[in-house]
């Protein structure tokens, strides 16, 4: 029965509206209304494709209206949109906003709302009545239908074009339906016949423009086949047309379900379909034919429409949910584009007469409904129309941060940044070195304006350089406002830095080793970038207790393959031990070398002097015969054959192995006569050196001398110098005439007469 409730001449709005090409405007129905209220069906959510870019939306401020929390959109078209929701004793509310003003008028009549792609109102009672209601600006028309009575019991609404019904009507016969098309033309009910067929099980109307429509049926394959099918067909004919649709199979798909969707415009058309069990988003128009396949976390995604050159589809789920899923949009005509978020989640999609969509969901910044249109770039993006005012809860939406870095360089600083989904929240920082454990934690400061928060690291974890290898960071952005929980996001960073023979933690850095009268061994970490000419200690460790049984220690170098220094130790019966260095400050248990080591006045390592990359040792005997002990990179036994490099080295007292101070392939030599000359040996490369060279006199003023490897992280081996008056960083300068320079350092100042062996 048809109720006319208005003027009786009015005509279908179908005929009349907006041209053919109305992008994605002409999505009619998306989803079955079954749910009520337009909402999405959400059969599961699921996580994010892998590829996704950056979100574009309007923030909050920006939205005039509000809308209710629990509020989903069903409908829109040019003055105004249909929402739905639950009022305190459970019953469904239907609201008509418009756009003018920010009004806010009650749909009386019926509890469940369709999406008409227009100004029309459609509602059921969730029997067989149905409303219609002309919403635009001074128009006063409306009707109500009954489908029982207009057709038979059982006939049932499956999708609405304007103010033309789409009716699915038993037969009669088994499972069998047929699909009717129900208009007023000049105040009279029209009945058209559409299918020329009877199917069984269902049809959906799911796409559909002024002139074209497309209709999902499940179907048998054959009529005696137990096999079903869902089907997507279409008319060729206008929507008005007393025609048959024109049926054409879209293929062998999955049996049809609720979440079952497609979309029509001018250029395309699209539909889901699962094949091997892989869910697919196919895509057809004028030289373009399209599958993307979805993962296992995506095999719920419904289409949500299709703006110009761009498909929009997700999981749809509501903000309650435990997981949720974006609204993604993606091109139909680059496969290999990658899809991005236009919004966080949605659950429920309106396409509205231009060809945009009305989605309610969310982005980071803002909870509420989002118009979707193309923007400038042709491609769509999200501006939000009216804000539920929620304050959500904070989100890491980007972070900036190395996965590698060298700290080689003096001066290097770690730029890291992070963007929130709000800036009222604090930021806590922890860095933290895979290997050792030790932690760098910092509160960053509040950004002066935006929501990205900055640190940049000096490179120093607890006090000294940072040593090598792997890190992990983790950020902890708490609420400021105490709504939501913590969000937190985590990395990976890897810091290199060159090896240095005097290290003994892998931190690139110089370590000095020195003995006190009780016999405990201390190491004092250096920072490697002078500052004003002054080096500077970082941190002072101690090793152990018991060292004064030595009369002899020297940091050898890498002598076992590590990436860190050794040491060699001599007891008083002539014992030579070796200690490998473990990496992190301390050294393992200790190896015999050898004994008879007694002959030797000075023993001094640490030194490369064959140029093979291993660090060598030189030991003189009381005769004044200076022996040469290539290291093997063995760890238990770590020297070949000792070789004789030559006599007369009884005039020093002080002989120190620096390392490739002036520029040749090998390690060089410094040695003090007891005069307080100090002079240069140039290695030749095959563990013997060239002519010795003068350096300078006054070096009795120190009581040791030690080659320090790299202390000022300019790629040249430095020497320090340790009286009981000063001590000094000599700074290596590349020349052989002038091969130093001094620079002052804290590193044992008023301590001169403190310890008995520095190494």
């Amino acid at each position: 029965m048809c109720v006319q409730l208005g003027s009786p001449g009015r005509t279908s709005l179908a005929s009349i509206r907006t041209t053919r090409r109305r992008l994605g405007a002409c999505v009619a129905t998306v989803i079955a209304v079954t749910l009520g209220a337009g909402a999405l069906a959400s059969p599961g959510a699921a996580a994010a494709p892998a590829a996704v870019t950056g979100v574009t939306a309007a923030s909050a401020t920006t939205a005039e209206t509000t809308l209710p929390l629990d509020a989903e959109i069903v409908s829109t078209g040019d003055t105004g949109y249909l929402t739905s929701r639950t009022d305190g004793s459970g019953s469904k509310v239907l609201e008509w906003h418009k756009y003018a003003d920010g009004s806010v008028l009650p749909i009386v009549d019926g509890t469940m709302g369709y999406d008409s792609d227009s100004d029309i109102v459609v509602t059921g009672d969730g029997g067989s009545t149905v409303f219609l209601r002309d919403m635009s600006e001074g128009a006063t028309w409306s009707a109500s239908y009954d489908l029982a009575s207009e057709f038979k019991p059982g006939a049932k609404l499956v999708g609405v074009v304007g103010d033309d019904l789409f009716v699915k009507v038993p037969t009669g016969s088994g499972d069998y339906h047929e699909l009717w098309q129900l208009a007023q033309v000049d105040g009279v009910a029209k009945k058209t016949k559409r299918s020329s067929n009877p199917y069984s099980i269902d049809f959906k109307v799911v796409a559909s423009t002024s002139d074209v429509m497309i209709v999902l049926s499940s179907n048998r394959v054959f009529p005696s086949s137990a096999t079903f099918r869902t089907e997507y067909w279409r008319t060729r004919t206008t929507v008005n047309s007393d025609d048959p649709i024109e049926w054409g199979s879209g293929g062998n798909i999955a049996p049809w379900t609720q979440a079952s969707t497609g979309a029509y415009t001018a250029d395309y058309e699209a539909s889901v379909e699962y094949r091997n069990g892989v869910t697919e988003l196919v895509v057809d128009g004028t030289g373009v034919h399209q599958r993307f396949a979805m993962d296992s976390s995506m095999s719920a995604a419904v289409i949500a429409g299709i703006t110009r050159d761009s498909l929009l589809y997700g999981v749809p789920g509501k903000a309650a949910d435990e997981k949720l899923s974006p609204l993604y949009a993606r091109s139909v005509k680059d496969s290999t584009a990658a899809p991005y978020k236009l919004l966080e989640h949605f659950s429920s999609v309106a396409h509205a007469p231009d060809g945009g969509l009305l989605v309610r969901g969310a982005t980071a910044e803002a909870d509420g409904l989002f118009r979707i249109w193309e923007g400038d770039d042709g491609l769509p993006s999200a501006t939000l129309v009216a804000s539920t005012g929620r304050v959500l809860a904070v989100k890491v939406t980007g972070s900036q941060a190395p996965t590698a870095v060298s700290l080689e360089k003096p001066g290097t600083t770690v730029p890291m940044e992070w963007t929130l989904s709000r800036a009222n929240a604090t930021v806590d920082l922890t860095l933290t070195h895979t290997a050792t454990g030790k932690k760098l934690t910092q509160r960053l400061p509040q950004p002066a304006s935006g929501s990205r928060f900055a640190f940049v690291w000096d490179g120093v974890l607890e006090g000294i350089s940072a040593p090598n290898g792997a890190y992990t960071w983790q950020i902890t952005a708490t609420p400021a406002d105490g709504v939501g929980a913590p969000a937190t996001a985590q990395g990976s960073l890897q810091v290199s830095r060159q090896a240095n023979p005097h290290d003994v933690n892998d931190n690139g850095s110089t370590d000095v080793l020195a003995r006190d009268a009780s016999g405990a061994l201390w190491r004092d970490d250096l920072l490697d970038w002078p500052s004003g000419s002054q080096v500077a200690t970082a941190k002072r460790t101690k090793i152990g207790n018991g060292w004064q049984v030595y009369n002899q220690i020297e940091a050898a170098g890498n002598l076992a393959g590590t990436s860190t220094g050794d040491l060699v130790a001599r007891d008083t019966s002539g014992v030579l031990w070796m200690y490998l260095g473990r990496g992190d400050g301390t050294f393992a248990t200790r190896v015999k070398v050898g004994n008879g080591w007694q002959i030797y006045k000075k023993i001094t390592a640490g030194s490369d002097l064959d140029g093979d990359g291993r660090s060598d040792l030189l030991g003189a005997d009381a005769s004044g015969v200076l022996w040469f002990y290539k290291g093997t990179g063995s760890s238990s036994a770590p020297f070949a054959t000792r070789v004789k490099v030559g006599g007369g080295w009884q005039v020093y007292n002080e002989l120190a192995a620096v390392g490739n101070i002036a520029g040749t392939t090998a390690g060089d030599l410094v040695a003090r006569d007891t005069s307080g000359v100090l002079w240069l040996y140039q290695g030749n490369g095959k563990g013997n050196f060239a002519a010795r060279v003068r350096i300078g006199s006054g070096w009795n003023a120190f009581s040791h001398l030690v080659g320090a490897g790299d202390v000022t992280a300019d790629g040249r081996p430095d020497l320090v110098a340790y009286g009981p008056n000063s001590t000094y960083v000599y700074r290596s300068t590349g020349s052989t005439t002038a091969p130093f320079t001094r620079l002052t350092t804290n590193l044992y100042a008023g301590e001169g007469s403190k310890f008995n062996s520095i190494a």
